[in-house]
């Protein structure tokens, strides 16, 4: 059985993972996102560490970033996170780094491109060629599956910064993004609900009116995803969406604005076998990477 390692990196911490499969995991590590000189020193060291523990070699390893990252495969810069707001991270040539550590093939992708091909492969997007993921945490961001594999196109889609419609009576908070203000991520990231509200999303109970709010901004995102896409299925992952009852608003709110355009049964009937979370859970990333990194051992 070929073993291979998956690095979901992320803001604030990286995932790792050595597994094949879901079923078969030999090892995971969260270390915590500092700086690329310390991080990557231990991702490494956990990968060489559990390489002699089980006496394996890694296949390959899969790399799913936070971004913007550098995708473009004849660019010297691939493999690279770019313009991130994360200072101390910005134009880190993250897969030539992991290169010197490992002489093996690496997949390389965005990190919620790749909990869309973790959840097509093992999870609730398995038999389908055209999904989208949409991760809801931190920041709000998308893996659009077309034919079974991800878009990357110009840069790569980034679905979070999409304007939606703002009531500035009903809700007169400005917008958390730096660059757009009021776009999807700027008003329904979770930084930007707990700074609207002045709590954290964690100590809100589902009473709370922000709430609601929330499930407006993200039924408007099902809205124009299941427009410009036309998805066979919507999977809606990240922290937010932990929220008991959160995605059942969402379902009733996306029917209604739709309006019955969309002549699916999918949506007008079983819209909760539509518009679903992941069944990776947490994983999502992390597992994702594993197939990044079988795409890539394998071209």
């Amino acid at each position: 059985m070929k073993f291979y390692g998956g690095i979901e990196a992320g803001g604030t911490k990286f995932n790792c993972i050595v597994a094949h499969d879901p079923q078969n995991i030999i090892a995971e590590k969260v270390i915590p996102t500092t700086t690329p000189e310390i991080t990557l020193k231990e991702v490494a060291r956990f990968f060489k560490e559990t390489e002699k523990k089980h006496q394996i070699a890694l296949s390959g390893m899969g790399v799913a970033s936070f971004g913007p990252v550098n995708l473009d495969e004849s660019n010297p810069d691939y493999g690279s996170i770019t313009s991130t707001p994360k200072i101390k991270w910005q134009n880190t040539p993250l897969v030539s780094i992991m290169h010197r550590y490992f002489d093996i093939p690496f997949g390389f992708d965005t990190d919620v491109n790749g909990a869309a091909l973790g959840e097509g492969k093992w999870g609730s997007g398995q038999g389908l060629k055209d999904f989208v993921y949409i991760t809801i945490g931190t920041g709000i961001g998308a893996g659009i599956i077309c034919n079974g594999l991800p878009i990357h196109g110009l840069i790569h889609p980034e679905v979070g910064h999409m304007l939606v419609k703002h009531d500035l009576n009903r809700d007169p908070f400005a917008g958390y993004c730096p660059f757009h203000g009021d776009c999807l991520e700027g008003l329904a990231s979770g930084p930007a609900i707990s700074e609207r509200w002045g709590i954290d999303t964690k100590d809100m109970p589902m009473d709370h009116p922000a709430w609601n709010l929330e499930a407006e901004y993200l039924a408007q995102a099902v809205h124009n995803m299941s427009l410009f896409f036309s998805p066979q299925k919507i999977i809606m992952g990240g922290g937010i969406m932990k929220k008991d009852g959160l995605i059942e608003k969402m379902r009733l709110l996306a029917q209604t604005s739709l309006n019955g355009y969309l002549a699916s049964s999918q949506i007008t009937k079983d819209i909760d076998q539509y518009l679903v979370t992941p069944q990776l859970g947490d994983r999502a990333g992390s597992l994702g990477a594993i197939v990044l990194a079988t795409l890539a051992t394998s071209s």
